[in-house]
């Protein structure tokens, strides 16, 4: 190679590995700091496609760790009361929805209003093992962890973990001291939410087929991929261009990274399962029907009769506010022991969401305590 060859036309070296540099002393300052800036940038947004697996905020041990979930324990030292239980969502992402990040976390906003003892259950992704796990695996294996803790629980249950918990009051109503549905699609025939329809009009044997490519388990990243074609505009586009907006943001950066961390990482779902979800609980309606057989029973929801609260999100396109809401007409619960609270917002956000962890969790908190001895 000669000099001249291995020189640009400004006199500087013209070779791949130094065209940044050569970039750099013709664009100046000013374009140094926006090359950095993209930089960062392409980086970031490398982290945020793929981001590390989610990471449980507050200290906590495990006190089971069954087939299907390990029981975490988020309890204070030497704490008294009826237990709360917190049923997370087994609908494609990880649980730790429960204990999201510091400031946001539901399980810390219980404790520091008053819950002494608090438990998350912690779901497994399916195995090849765990593929033919049905829906009665799991509400046996929740009855295994009501039964470690005593016999009795106020459980609370999160989005898919509310249908579970109202299930599980419904087939065990004595263990049951009080049931919180936040966001849960009880009467799922209720509303006019794009799940209902997608449900409706997807035949099952498309769902079906999607469990064959998955080898007998619902795989997460085709869940994932469907959760995005709800909002492609934001997935795509609008998360990217504020990421870039914020890019010398600290806080921002870390709350999108931890954000990130929980919704790109899913869980995969036993086949199984996941088809008598789709099938028997949202194309037929059958527990809100009182036709689902669970643990060998006809579960009815006029068989719960405990105090009962229900927590809906006004703008909530998962779980529509009907969804939630019909459970009212459905319990066996006497009307003046039933609460409900609508909140601004998504579905997320019930979970997670600073504004509702600050003023409706509070409130629910203090209600366990009255009506559960928690």
């Amino acid at each position: 190679m000669t000099e001249t060859s291995s020189k640009s036309s400004t006199g500087e070296f013209s070779l791949p590995i130094f065209w940044p540099l050569e970039a750099g002393l013709q664009i100046g300052e000013a374009g140094l700091d926006a090359f950095r800036r993209n930089m960062k940038f392409v980086d970031l947004a490398q982290k945020i496609r793929n981001p590390p697996q989610p990471k449980w905020a507050t200290k906590n041990t495990v006190r089971l760790d069954l087939d299907t979930m390990r029981l975490r324990d988020f309890s204070a030292p030497d704490a008294k009361g009826l237990p709360v239980v917190v049923d997370a969502p087994y609908a494609g992402h990880n649980s730790t929805i429960a204990d999201f990040a510091e400031g946001q976390s539901l399980a810390a906003t219980l404790l520091a209003n008053g819950i002494g003892r608090v438990y998350v259950t912690d779901w497994k992704t399916a195995t090849e093992e765990m593929r033919d796990f049905d829906i009665d695996k799991y509400l046996a294996e929740l009855n295994v962890v009501v039964d470690e803790l005593g016999g009795r629980v106020n459980l609370v249950g999160l989005c898919q973990g509310g249908w579970m918990s109202a299930m599980y009051a419904a087939r065990f109503p004595g263990k049951v001291a009080t049931l919180v549905l936040a966001g849960s699609p009880i009467d799922t025939n209720a509303g006019d939410g794009p799940i209902r329809a997608l449900a409706h009009k997807m035949p099952l044997s498309l769902y079906e087929q999607m469990v064959v490519a998955g080898e007998g388990r619902m795989l997460g990243a085709n869940m994932l991929a469907g959760w995005k074609a709800m909002h492609p505009d934001k997935q795509y586009v609008t998360k990217y261009i504020d990421l870039y907006e914020n890019i010398h943001d600290p806080h921002y950066i870390k709350r999108t990274e931890v954000f990130e961390s929980w919704y790109e990482n899913p869980v995969d779902l036993p086949g199984r399962y996941y088809l008598q979800a789709i099938n028997l609980l949202f194309k037929q309606n059958l527990f809100a029907k009182g036709k689902f057989v669970g643990l060998g029973r006809e579960l009815k929801l006029s068989d719960v009769t405990c105090p009962t609260y229900l927590l809906a999100g006004e703008s909530d396109d998962i779980t529509t506010k009907e969804q939630v809401f019909a459970a009212r007409d459905l319990l066996g619960t006497p009307k003046a022991k039933i609460e409900e609270k609508l909140v601004p917002g998504g579905h997320i956000g019930l979970f997670m969401g600073s504004r509702t962890l600050t003023e409706a969790w509070p409130l629910i908190a203090k209600w366990l305590k009255e009506n559960g001895e928690a």
